[in-house]
């Protein structure tokens, strides 16, 4: 069965640095996308990044470029997301995801596996 099982979120001050860990199972994580997706409260949950399967194709919201990059580990069938130079207004809850398919995508609708989702705060 698919799963996906995040860590590596907490608490970090403005400016400062962490990396999330989406580790996967049920499937291999080169050959599917796996994107990665940030939900504040009050607000809709947005798309941050995206790792295509094979070729290794990313996606970046404007609002991450240059800050944020995701990559995979095949040996540890993990993918990560690290992120540098974090805002307070970029506290939320992030989750990875995938829809099976080896092409990313930003509609939220087509993921069919989430992992649990992890709390990033940033703040003084």
């Amino acid at each position: 069965q698919v799963q996906l099982v995040q860590s590596g979120g907490g608490l970090v001050q403005p400016g400062g640095s962490l990396r999330l860990s989406c580790a996967a199972s049920g499937f291999t994580v080169d050959d599917y996308a796996i994107g990665w997706f940030r939900q504040a409260p009050g607000k809709e949950r947005e798309g941050v990044s995206c790792i295509g399967s094979k070729d290794g194709t990313t996606y970046y919201a404007n609002s991450v470029k240059g800050r944020f990059t995701t990559s995979r580990d095949k040996a540890k069938n993990t993918v990560y997301l690290q992120m540098n130079s974090l805002k307070p207004e970029e506290t939320a809850v992030y989750y990875c995801a995938t829809d099976g398919a080896p092409a990313c995508t930003r509609e939220v609708d087509e993921y069919d596996y989430w992992g649990q989702g992890t709390q990033v705060t940033v703040s003084s």
